[in-house]
């Protein structure tokens, strides 16, 4: 008999005593799918009446490794301790063909030039300080630790740090998104191999099909925001997939792998646990990153006595999921 080994999201809710997302990224809430009924099929338990396929899957037999930036484990604490007496630096944690992720400092009193993506979606996560946000079409609003905030294509922003200590944000484009600036701030500098140009461009994108200016983490973790997907864009997910401590899953379990894309966490609250190909066995706290490239299995569980939470993110609105099939007797 044939045997395929799921995620553990859905078999652990009725225990945790939480409604909780699915696994991964690629799985959204019922209720926060895409505009026409279209939902991503994601790590549960199949649907009634079979929704599965046995197939065949390319699986490389060393899977790719992590290239600089990438690491495993970024711990947030040696990223700080690296820039230690500094204020203003960047620190490019992922940098792959779908999206591209920095740590940011950035001084008391500093402010971007008024900018926008060409074409598109933008996000943060604040770690630390506090930063105002002045976004065309929102109210200015204050960003502390906890807060997600992001920002649709063609759509003018600013930061600015605020109070009397640099602000650590973790900034997440799609891979090689283009900046544009306003009229009235040119940098000083173009990109290499460019050079600035006045144009004229129609059309913005919007905060539709569940994407809001910002979701305050603390107010998810009170339960009182019940938001899941905090991105949902054509080129980019991140869902928030919080639930309580478990003991450690069996070794044996090794989640599953995704055949066209990498993935990574943004650890919101308390330990997550990974269980990474090639491996062994760790823990990543509040602000760490953890990073798995394609092709390697992998399976995230709640670590610690207590809640915790992951921001997962992919380039794939629909993330497939491959999990292995076991013969049994």
């Amino acid at each position: 008999m044939r045997m395929i080994r799921f995620g553990l999201g859905l078999a652990l809710a009725a225990t945790l005593g939480f409604s909780l997302a699915a696994q991964d990224a690629s799985t959204p809430p019922a209720t926060q799918g895409r505009a026409g009924g279209r939902g991503g099929r994601g790590a549960g338990a199949p649907p009634a009446g079979g929704g599965r396929q046995l197939v065949w899957a390319p699986k490389a037999i060393k899977p790719g490794g992590w290239n600089a930036p990438h690491k495993p484990h970024t711990k947030v604490a040696d990223v700080v301790a690296k820039h230690k007496g500094q204020a203003d630096w960047t620190e490019s944690i992922v940098d792959d063909e779908t999206l591209h992720a920095d740590y940011v400092s950035m001084a008391p009193g500093k402010k971007t030039l008024k900018r926008m993506n060409a074409d598109t979606r933008e996000w943060w996560v604040v770690q630390d300080g506090q930063i105002r946000f002045t976004i065309d079409g929102q109210e200015p609003f204050v960003a502390s630790k906890g807060y997600l905030v992001q920002v649709p294509y063609r759509t003018m922003y600013t930061m600015e740090t605020v109070g009397d200590k640099p602000s650590l944000r973790f900034e997440v484009n799609i891979a090689r998104a283009t900046k544009m600036y306003s009229m009235d701030e040119k940098p000083a500098t173009a990109p290499s191999g460019t050079q600035f140009q006045q144009v004229s461009i129609p059309g913005k994108g919007t905060y539709a099909e569940g994407n809001k200016p910002f979701v305050d983490f603390n107010a998810v973790a009170a339960g009182t925001d019940p938001t899941r997907r905090f991105i949902n864009d054509d080129r980019a997910v991140a869902n928030i997939i919080l639930g309580r401590g478990i003991p450690p899953p069996p070794l044996t379990d090794k989640g599953h792998f995704h055949e066209e894309s990498s993935e990574f966490w943004f650890i919101l609250l308390g330990k997550i646990r990974y269980n990474i190909e090639g491996l062994s066995v760790f823990e990543a706290d509040q602000g760490d990153i953890v990073y798995v490239p394609k092709q390697r299995w992998h399976l995230a569980s709640f670590g610690g006595d207590g809640p915790s939470c992951r921001l997962a993110m992919n380039g794939y609105t629909d993330l497939g999921h491959s999990f292995e099939v076991i013969e049994e007797r």
